[in-house]
Protein backbone atom coordinates (compact mmCIF):
# COMPACT_ATOMS: atom_id res chain seq x y z
CA UNK A 1 0.00 0.00 0.00
CA UNK A 2 1.57 3.27 -0.61
CA UNK A 3 0.80 6.35 1.25
CA UNK A 4 1.58 9.91 0.31
CA UNK A 5 3.18 12.49 2.72
CA UNK A 6 0.22 14.66 2.99
CA UNK A 7 -2.06 11.13 3.56
CA UNK A 8 0.41 10.17 7.13
CA UNK A 9 0.67 14.08 7.68
CA UNK A 10 -3.42 13.97 7.52
CA UNK A 11 -3.41 10.61 9.55
CA UNK A 12 -1.08 12.11 12.55
CA UNK A 13 -3.02 14.68 13.00
CA UNK A 14 -5.89 12.72 13.44
CA UNK A 15 -4.39 10.78 15.48
CA UNK A 16 -2.76 13.47 17.68
CA UNK A 17 -6.07 15.01 18.06
CA UNK A 18 -8.00 11.67 19.58
CA UNK A 19 -5.36 11.57 22.12
CA UNK A 20 -5.05 14.93 22.87
CA UNK A 21 -1.35 15.39 21.60
CA UNK A 22 -2.32 18.39 19.36
CA UNK A 23 -2.49 20.27 22.21
CA UNK A 24 1.45 20.21 22.65
CA UNK A 25 3.65 23.37 21.94
CA UNK A 26 5.17 23.52 18.51
CA UNK A 27 8.35 24.47 20.16
CA UNK A 28 8.05 21.21 22.44
CA UNK A 29 7.68 19.46 19.04
CA UNK A 30 11.11 20.60 17.76
CA UNK A 31 12.90 19.66 20.94
CA UNK A 32 10.79 15.82 20.90
CA UNK A 33 12.70 16.36 17.23
CA UNK A 34 16.21 17.30 18.20
CA UNK A 35 15.92 14.92 21.05
CA UNK A 36 15.53 11.83 18.14
CA UNK A 37 18.43 13.59 15.78
CA UNK A 38 20.49 12.79 18.74
CA UNK A 39 19.13 8.84 18.69
CA UNK A 40 19.93 9.16 14.47
CA UNK A 41 23.43 10.42 15.18
CA UNK A 42 24.12 7.50 17.73
CA UNK A 43 23.00 4.77 15.18
CA UNK A 44 25.16 6.62 12.39
CA UNK A 45 27.90 6.76 14.56
CA UNK A 46 27.79 2.82 14.65
CA UNK A 47 27.23 2.57 11.06
CA UNK A 48 29.73 4.56 10.10
CA UNK A 49 32.48 2.62 12.08
CA UNK A 50 33.17 5.51 14.68
CA UNK A 51 31.45 3.40 17.41
CA UNK A 52 31.87 -1.08 17.11
CA UNK A 53 28.99 -3.06 16.84
CA UNK A 54 28.87 -6.59 14.57
CA UNK A 55 24.86 -5.82 14.11
CA UNK A 56 24.84 -4.20 11.26
CA UNK A 57 21.52 -4.83 10.11
CA UNK A 58 20.21 -4.26 13.88
CA UNK A 59 21.38 -1.12 13.81
CA UNK A 60 19.76 -0.33 10.62
CA UNK A 61 16.94 -1.43 11.76
CA UNK A 62 17.18 0.74 14.75
CA UNK A 63 18.00 3.90 12.63
CA UNK A 64 14.87 3.12 10.65
CA UNK A 65 12.95 3.36 13.71
CA UNK A 66 14.70 6.57 15.01
CA UNK A 67 14.28 8.66 11.45
CA UNK A 68 10.77 7.72 11.15
CA UNK A 69 10.52 9.14 15.05
CA UNK A 70 12.05 12.20 14.04
CA UNK A 71 9.94 12.80 10.82
CA UNK A 72 6.86 11.79 12.50
CA UNK A 73 7.47 15.48 15.14
CA UNK A 74 9.04 16.90 11.98
CA UNK A 75 5.40 16.24 10.30
CA UNK A 76 3.74 17.15 13.09
CA UNK A 77 5.54 20.55 13.04
CA UNK A 78 4.29 21.34 9.91
CA UNK A 79 0.76 20.40 10.36
CA UNK A 80 0.87 22.83 13.27
CA UNK A 81 1.58 25.63 11.35
CA UNK A 82 -0.54 24.22 8.55
CA UNK A 83 1.97 23.32 6.20
CA UNK A 84 1.30 20.29 3.84
CA UNK A 85 4.68 18.89 3.61
CA UNK A 86 3.87 16.97 0.39
CA UNK A 87 3.88 19.97 -1.34
CA UNK A 88 6.34 22.10 0.72
CA UNK A 89 8.97 19.08 -0.73
CA UNK A 90 7.45 19.35 -4.24
CA UNK A 91 7.48 22.88 -4.22
CA UNK A 92 11.25 22.70 -3.03
CA UNK A 93 12.53 20.97 -5.64
CA UNK A 94 13.17 23.33 -8.35
CA UNK A 95 14.86 24.73 -5.32
CA UNK A 96 17.62 21.90 -5.73
CA UNK A 97 17.84 21.98 -9.25
CA UNK A 98 18.45 25.51 -9.58
CA UNK A 99 20.94 25.38 -6.53
CA UNK A 100 23.25 22.63 -7.80
CA UNK A 101 23.35 21.67 -11.28
CA UNK A 102 24.81 18.11 -12.35
CA UNK A 103 27.87 19.20 -13.21
CA UNK A 104 28.25 21.40 -10.36
CA UNK A 105 27.29 19.15 -8.07
CA UNK A 106 29.65 16.81 -9.01
CA UNK A 107 32.52 19.61 -9.11
CA UNK A 108 31.56 20.45 -5.29
CA UNK A 109 31.51 16.64 -4.28
CA UNK A 110 34.87 16.02 -5.99
CA UNK A 111 36.01 19.02 -3.87
CA UNK A 112 34.36 17.76 -1.09
CA UNK A 113 35.99 14.30 -0.75
CA UNK A 114 39.58 15.88 -1.27
CA UNK A 115 39.16 17.90 1.73
CA UNK A 116 37.99 15.08 3.61
CA UNK A 117 40.46 13.01 2.63
CA UNK A 118 43.26 16.00 3.17
CA UNK A 119 41.83 16.57 6.87
CA UNK A 120 41.51 12.79 7.75
CA UNK A 121 45.40 12.43 6.67
CA UNK A 122 46.47 16.08 8.66
CA UNK A 123 44.32 14.31 11.52
CA UNK A 124 46.74 11.34 11.26
CA UNK A 125 49.89 13.03 10.68
CA UNK A 126 49.09 14.81 14.18
CA UNK A 127 48.18 12.15 16.30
Amino acid sequence: MTLSISEYQNWLHAYDIERGFDQVLPSQTLVHALEEMGEIAREVLYLDGYREDEDREGRRALLAAELADCMTFLFKLAYQFDIDMEQALRENQPKAYQRFPVEQGRMLIDRYIQRQRRGMERWLNDV
